[in-house]
């Protein structure tokens, strides 16, 4: 159970953050155990859970680079647990290693203390983990998961530059279209209206729409939001849905092929370190399957699994599932002939890797003067909407 607590530091400084505890009583030892006086503590309620267990990839990053760097060194485990539990800062990540080191004092191994938080460490963390204890390169483990985590991170941020420049950039054409519609249109409609004369269409519809928007402004949010809890609710409870939507992410011109590399570089980095760490191949495939986080492809990765119990090659299940274009089929192919599927798979990796950052630069230099059309084409269609009937009043003044 995770409780809320607040307790004193040695040095008398009052804090508070979250722990897993059998009870209160259990709570209390074990902040006693992390050199902190107890003062208080409740178990958080189901809706908190999801938000408490949030742990920074950052976090991960520094913890298997300490842990790595302390192992390397011959620190015992449990004495490179607790130093590295006395340098998080994070509170939540802090209860998790301070939860870790009792696990292991309990006689679990580290892999097996890892998966008892699964909203902290996924199951292919665990399971290098636990490929690493095996066959004793724990070591050589962490430092690839410490470049893996890197590279996600790296990544992420390469996602969020993709998506958040045409957001922002949407942002400031609905911004711009919105004080056309409720401050300038209205105050030209009167004048346009004064003139007496037949209104085109395109101008009534303007009108119309400047109108509804200035007297019944809150329907709009309103509708924006009841429209985004309605998708996002029926992605969630409905898998065919949910599967759609990730289709159609990856069929979105200019931005649909990026995230089908992004998404293809994360399993091909995630699937090397596994199969360099000793794990077979089918469950390779499968772990990756929750790396992905798209059903389409899961559903891809699902069927090259079945081709591969069926008794067929990596290289021709997955050109049969049709995951990968043909010049990276060849790269696993001549990988597989060599015995270096392992390389081949963090050359595909290394692959997408760059051809992702280049394809988001393009992106980004084609969206810019794309959106600066679109607000410009809106533009001339209020203005031209607007001062259209003037103009032909002007018009038919001078005649």
């Amino acid at each position: 159970m995770l409780f809320t607590y607040k307790a004193v530091t040695p040095a008398g400084r009052r804090m508070q953050g979250q722990m897993d505890a059998t009870n209160l009583i259990d709570l209390e030892m074990r902040l006693k155990r992390m050199e902190l006086d107890f003062i208080n503590g409740q178990p958080v309620t189901h809706g908190n859970l999801a938000w408490g267990a949030t742990v920074p990839r950052r976090e991960l990053i520094n913890f298997c680079f300490h842990l790595e760097q302390l192992t390397r060194a011959g620190v015992p485990l449990l004495e490179g647990l607790t130093d590295l539990r006395a340098s998080v800062d994070h509170p939540r990540f802090r209860e998790v290693v301070a939860s870790l080191i009792e696990s292991i004092e309990g006689g679990h191994t580290l892999s097996q203390a890892l998966a008892e938080h699964p909203r902290v460490f996924n199951g292919v963390f665990c399971s290098l983990i636990r490929a690493g204890e095996n066959s004793g390169n724990l070591t050589k483990v962490l430092q690839s998961l410490t470049e893996s985590l890197k590279w996600e991170d790296e990544l992420a941020s390469h996602t969020k530059k993709l998506i958040m420049y045409p957001m922002l950039a949407g942002v400031i054409i609905l911004g711009v279209t919105l004080f056309l519609m409720i401050y300038l249109v209205p105050k030209m409609a009167v004048f346009i209206r004064s003139m007496g004369q037949e209104l085109p269409l395109q101008t009534k519809i303007l009108i119309a729409v400047s109108d509804f928007l200035v007297n019944y402004w809150y329907v709009l949010p309103i509708l924006i939001l009841t429209v985004f809890i309605g998708i996002r609710t029926l992605i969630n409870v409905n898998p065919r849905a949910r599967l759609r939507f990730d289709e159609f992410k990856l069929e979105v011109p200019l931005i649909g092929p990026i995230l089908r590399k992004i998404i293809l570089s994360r399993f091909a980095a995630v699937f090397a370190m596994l199969y360099t760490s000793g794990i077979a191949i089918i469950e390779a495939v499968r772990a990756t399957e929750d790396v992905v986080g798209n059903r389409s492809v899961q559903a891809g990765l699902a069927r090259a699994t079945e081709l591969i119990s069926e008794g067929q090659n990596v290289t021709t299940a997955f050109q049969n599932a049709g995951l990968f274009p043909p010049l990276v089929i060849r790269m696993l192919r001549v990988g597989e002939n060599t015995g270096a599927l392992d390389t081949a798979l963090l050359n595909v990796s290394y692959f997408y890797n760059r051809d992702v950052k280049e394809s988001i630069e393009k992106a980004q230099a084609v969206i810019g003067p794309a959106l600066t059309v679109v607000m410009g084409l809106l533009l001339l269609a209020v203005m031209m909407s607007v001062l259209g009937p003037i103009y032909d009043i002007i018009t038919k003044i001078k005649t």
